[in-house]
């Protein structure tokens, strides 16, 4: 029992003390674009609707090519949050990785910002789909201090 208490620093397992350091908060303000992304990252992680959704504009539109079709296709807000939803209870995991900003222009309260990702989506262990490609992204804000949300969503993954 002395070496567990000296390796995890209480004096019983099944009762530890309670953490008293200040919690970081995971989930950020979005105020800044990092924070936007940072957000969606969690969202997807937890598969958390009610996060997903505060990153999305009222007005967004999400776009994807359909390569055998040989058409894009676009959806609204209330579809991409039906999609996501039914995305993430179907998958028993979502590993998102946000690689480098390979393009971004705009101002205080509007930008475009292309960036590179890598999705991994466990279905079950049988059943693992890896998505990866770019993100070309408007965010938009009303206000230098209001939160970025996304307008329009291209998905070019591949």
């Amino acid at each position: 029992m002395f070496l567990l208490t000296g390796v995890y620093g209480c004096d019983n397992l099944f009762s530890p003390k309670l953490d008293t350091r200040t919690p970081t908060n995971i989930i950020t303000d979005q105020k800044t674009i990092d924070g936007l992304f940072q957000n969606f990252k969690y969202a997807y992680t937890f598969k958390d609707t009610s996060v997903y959704g505060g990153l999305l504009n009222e007005d967004f539109i999400f776009i994807y090519r359909d390569y055998a079709q040989g058409f894009d296709v676009s959806w609204d807000r209330q579809t991409e949050m039906r999609t996501t939803n039914g995305l993430f209870n179907s998958a028993q995991k979502l590993d998102l990785i946000w690689n480098n900003i390979i393009f971004q222009s705009g101002d205080s309260l509007n930008t475009s910002i292309k960036r590179s990702f890598n999705l991994t989506i466990t279905f079950n262990p049988s059943e693992i789909v890896t998505l990866n490609g770019f993100a070309d992204m408007s965010i938009t804000r009303p206000t230098g201090d209001s939160k970025w949300k996304i307008k329009r969503w291209r998905d070019e993954s591949f």
